[in-house]
């Protein structure tokens, strides 16, 4: 069993694929091609690929797949909320393991990744080998508040009253909302300076040690100097404002079609953006899923425990679906 991620690789093919609305996706392939198929799906919504996380397979057992999903990373167009749902992104899935003619794959996914997750094996169980969950997200109003509200108060009080002040006291008493509309104004300036805030607010809540509290010293446009905006704080304000286009407790309801998928959640005792709570609700809900709690850890896959976690889970799966 691996207890340190496998050697960088490249991948042995490359593609961008077209899926309607004008979004084209790009995608890659890493291992080996006569593997077991996986796909890794990341989160944000709009955090991208990044290329540690093809370290977490095994080259010499598993075919991987992994994609920038609609408006993150290298696909186009960059930060493009037009068609872009979770229902869309699950279509997407299903063009993509079409695209290359697989039958069916292990799903593994962390955080938004794990919610997206979990919505593909509801709609397509037949499709899904096994699954690998890290922090799980489930779209719920509650969880959404406590990530973006409740947490940082209780727990980062100092970061929340920073993050909060940085409006116009007018606005203090919705920040998220006064936040989302700046994220979503057509001023550019205006768009990355309150981006990046956001950015910096939820990286801090990411990890068990965060250091720093990285936050900018003004939200005024006039003194931003970087003037492209992350993707991620776009598109998740996006989908927060739609409820994550699912209706409410949809993913738990649904967990009965789960059933006979086996799985491993690995999550972090002291996640603040996506606590234990669900995790465990979700696990109730699927006897072949197993909830393993990290000790210690908070969000980050990144997070040594985590890390350690999600590869012998990844390898535990894969043996069995293998």
């Amino acid at each position: 069993m691996p207890d340190a991620p496998f050697p960088a690789i490249e991948p042995f093919a490359t593609r961008t694929l077209e899926v309607g609305a004008g979004h084209r996706l790009y995608l890659e392939e890493v291992g080996t091609p006569a593997g077991t198929p996986a796909v890794f799906l990341h989160g944000g919504p709009g955090g991208g690929l990044q290329t540690g996380q093809r370290r977490l397979f095994d080259p010499e057992r598993f075919r991987v797949v992994l994609f920038d999903q609609r408006g993150a990373g290298r696909s186009t167009p960059k930060r493009g909320l037009e068609a872009n749902t979770t229902q869309e992104l699950v279509a997407d899935m299903e063009r993509i393991r079409e695209a290359l003619g697989i039958e069916r794959w292990l799903v593994v996914g962390g955080s938004f990744g794990a919610l997206l997750a979990v919505a593909y094996a509801e709609a397509h169980p037949d499709r899904v080998t096994g699954l690998v969950l890290r922090a799980v997200f489930l779209g719920g109003a509650d969880e959404i508040d406590w990530a973006f509200r409740r947490g940082p108060e209780t727990f980062y009080p100092d970061l929340w009253r920073r993050f909060v002040e940085l409006l116009p006291e007018a606005e203090w008493a919705d920040p998220l909302a006064a936040y989302g509309a700046r994220i979503l104004d057509g001023d550019a300036k205006r768009q990355a300076a309150a981006a990046w805030a956001w950015h910096g607010f939820e990286r801090t809540l990411s990890v068990l040690k965060p250091g720093s509290l990285a936050l900018p010293d003004s939200l005024d446009p006039k003194s931003f100097r970087r003037k492209t905006p992350p993707a991620s704080p776009i598109l998740t304000w996006h989908y927060m404002r739609h409820d994550f286009f699912l209706a409410h407790g949809a993913l738990l309801d649904g967990a009965g079609r789960l059933a006979g998928i086996p799985g491993i959640i690995v999550q972090g005792r002291y996640d603040l953006l996506c606590p234990p709570r669900t995790a465990e609700a979700l696990a109730r809900r699927w006897p072949a899923g197993e909830l393993r709690l990290i000790e210690a850890a908070g969000h980050a896959a990144a997070e040594p425990g985590i890390q350690r976690g999600l590869l012998a889970a990844i390898d535990e799966i894969g043996r069995k679906v293998g």
